[in-house]
């Protein structure tokens, strides 16, 4: 993870429609009885196969334009590092308890890791209609298999990634993703409608700013409660804020944080958070926000739209509330 810049980029596409039962993988039967998917008043979807990184020039990427940096969160498998999870299918609204390591090319479990923002590893599930968002805090055991329980509301397929970088002397952040299924009658929902406002537990966070593909520019988050600035905002994992944003169609991840941080004597705490983002295409995108205020942590959710290069682009996020879960997880 890259702190206050350039957003992890993104490649070639996993399906994203709803329209078959879910698996997880190839040799998983599939365990989902799905409902039509919900239609798309803003972004037409395309079924594409399972994604392969970019390995450098252009890719075509969904919703247009193309891709010009390395992808993150489309592999299973990167650098050497590969993601498996002990549980890839769990039941609908029943807590479960989710396990997963990180194995080396040897196929031995990490137990080194270098800490990045208070943890050695973040960990975070979406449902691929990206209506549910999780941000989970798993304790790793000696052995290197991590833990954690968390309770996923909505049946149908899920992307779980692990955002990490190796203790390995000269490594860089990883990010991998694997599928997960959760059991139950699915009824995906269409990507909410872009806004400039969300709204959760009578907290109101506006965007300002544009993505644009290939160009970074500066997106600033205003906090507000019953209509006055939040200038009190409390850290969280190293920050006033934590930005995730996934790419309708494939679910390609990005994980930045924002522009200072907290005793830096110029970063203030509230009520603007600000970051610095690259979008790598046009398309539709999901971004979530982290913060913390009276020791509670907050998810407020956004869709943007990028238009392609050369296009008037303006980051527009909808109004979506977030919630809070138990067992160390938050989010939407």
């Amino acid at each position: 993870m890259n702190t206050g810049l350039k957003i992890t980029a993104f490649g070639a596409a996993i399906a994203a429609t709803f329209g078959t039962a879910y698996g997880v993988g190839t040799s998983i039967d599939p365990v989902v009885a799905e409902k039509p998917p919900a239609a798309h008043d803003e972004h037409a979807e395309t079924e594409e196969g399972a994604g392969e990184k970019a390995k450098g020039g252009h890719e075509e990427a969904p919703g247009g334009g193309h891709e010009t940096t390395p992808a993150g969160g489309l592999q299973i498998s990167e650098g050497g590092y590969t993601l498996a999870l002990d549980t890839p299918r769990v039941a609908e609204g029943r807590s479960a308890l989710l396990s997963f390591s990180v194995k080396d090319e040897s196929g031995r479990k990490v137990t080194a890791y270098q800490r990045e923002h208070g943890k050695e590893l973040h960990f975070i599930v979406a449902s691929r209609d990206l209506t549910v968002y999780r941000h989970l805090h798993p304790t790793r055991a000696a052995d290197g298999t991590w833990s954690v329980r968390a309770k996923l509301p909505a049946a149908g397929g899920y992307r779980a990634f692990a955002d990490f970088k190796p203790a390995k002397k000269g490594a860089t952040g990883v990010t991998l993703g694997a599928d997960l299924a959760v059991s139950g009658t699915s009824e995906p929902a269409a990507l909410p409608k872009a806004g400039n406002t969300a709204e959760v537990d009578g907290y109101r966070v506006t965007l300002d700013g544009a993505l644009t593909p290939g160009k970074a520019n500066e997106l600033k988050l205003t906090v507000s409660k019953d209509g006055k600035p939040v200038t009190n905002l409390q850290p969280y994992l190293g920050a006033y804020g934590h930005l995730v944003a996934l790419r309708a169609g494939d679910l390609a991840y990005l994980h930045v944080h924002p522009n200072g941080e907290p005793g830096d004597g110029v970063t203030k705490p509230g009520p603007e958070v600000s970051f610095t983002a690259t979008a790598p295409s046009s398309g539709a995108y999901r971004l979530f926000l982290d913060f913390q205020h009276k020791g509670e942590v907050r998810t407020a959710a956004f869709t943007v739209d990028v238009p392609a290069t050369g296009s008037d682009s303006g980051a527009k996020p909808s109004t979506q509330p977030g919630e809070t879960e138990e067992s160390g997880e938050h989010g939407h």
